[in-house]
């Protein structure tokens, strides 16, 4: 019975010390206002992401408006549903009249998907990707100005250990070639089965809306302070170590980004999150976050919250694939990995 009471008093300390961190990184998310010193920076900033919102918010937003505003009503009122609406009742009377309008009509819907909103979101995706990049890195130049942008997931210390011994891990030659060549499939590979197992969450029956919601939130979280740390040079090992040591304060910084999920259809949640996810990129990249999760480990002395293995699946394919690779490159990931 002890055991049991140390036990829940264990768990409700590790919530309580989660849910501090959840605020933190909520809190950090909403701080938006920190971005627009950028914009009077940098005018290729603003550009980029002028465009972003035209095309994201604007086009593509305003065509899902338009065809459930003015096409859809339109379609059912030439082409109606219910015998009601017909100005002759004699209509009705023709076998298979209804069921011809309403293929019909389902039929001009989908060749709308096919001939301008599909192609419309695959440019969409593509051009944004594009995009974000810029924004990112115009958005570091801009936060130069003002003064060197601190980053440091790692430890001063270590940091300075992974510089120095950084260039021992890759041999000259090809198979220097091909460790580096690892590494960027390794990361590639881990980031799209990790973006697979989110689309997958989404039907786990019962809980799969909140399994999805978490898993979009960490997946934004991620995507968003990626582009600090690649213009910072941190080492992917060292950068998913320090997102699943501090999982609560990450899935608190993606809440605000991934709250269209619960309340928008799926592609007006994907518009309105393309839309604003430059603004948590400028966020993110501001972000003092370093500092703030350590301001409140501090406090906790050796009682950490514990390292949450959000890319586990993701990491297992990855690294399955990666076997076939030749053994060198795969060796040294797996050393990498442990180190």
């Amino acid at each position: 019975m002890e055991a049991i009471k140390d036990l829940g008093i264990a768990l409700v300390a590790k919530l309580e010390k989660a849910s501090l961190l959840w605020i933190e990184g909520f809190r950090e998310a909403c701080c938006l206002h920190r971005v627009i010193v950028f914009y009077f920076r940098s005018k290729k900033l603003l550009i980029r992401t002028g465009q972003c919102f035209l095309l994201n918010g604007f086009i593509f937003l305003g065509s899902i408006f338009i065809l459930n505003s003015v096409i859809i009503p339109t379609l059912q009122w030439i082409l109606p549903d219910d015998c009601s609406q017909f100005d002759s009742q004699e209509l009705c009377s023709f076998d298979g009249l209804l069921k011809f309008y309403s293929f019909l009509r389902f039929g001009l819907i989908k060749l709308f998907y096919i001939t301008w909103f599909y192609p419309l979101y695959a440019l969409s995706i593509i051009l944004s990707a594009l995009w974000y990049n810029d924004i990112a890195k115009y958005g570091f130049e801009a936060a130069q100005k003002s003064g060197p942008v601190k980053v440091d997931p790692v430890g001063q210390e270590e940091k300075l250990t992974l510089q120095n011994t950084g260039h021992e891990r890759r041999r000259d030659g090809l198979g220097g070639i091909m460790i580096v060549i690892g590494e960027q499939l390794y990361s590639i590979l881990l980031l799209s089965f990790f973006f697979i197992e989110v689309s997958v969450t989404g039907f786990v029956p019962y809980i799969g809306t909140a399994l999805n919601f978490l898993h979009v939130s960490w997946m934004y979280a991620y995507f968003c302070f990626e582009y600090k740390w690649n213009l910072h040079n941190v080492d992917l090992d060292k950068r998913l170590n320090f997102f699943e040591s501090n999982w609560a304060f990450f899935l608190g910084f993606g809440c605000p980004c991934a709250l269209p999920v619960l309340f928008c259809s799926s592609f007006v949640s994907s518009g309105v999150m393309a839309m604003l996810y430059p603004l948590f990129v400028l966020t993110a990249s501001n972000s003092e976050a370093e500092k703030v999760i350590s301001s409140q480990t501090i406090k906790w002395g050796d009682a950490r919250l514990g390292r949450l293995p959000i890319f586990y699946v993701a990491d297992a394919l990855s690294m399955k694939i990666l076997s076939f690779l030749p053994s060198e490159p795969h060796e040294q990931l797996q050393d990498n990995k442990v180190e």
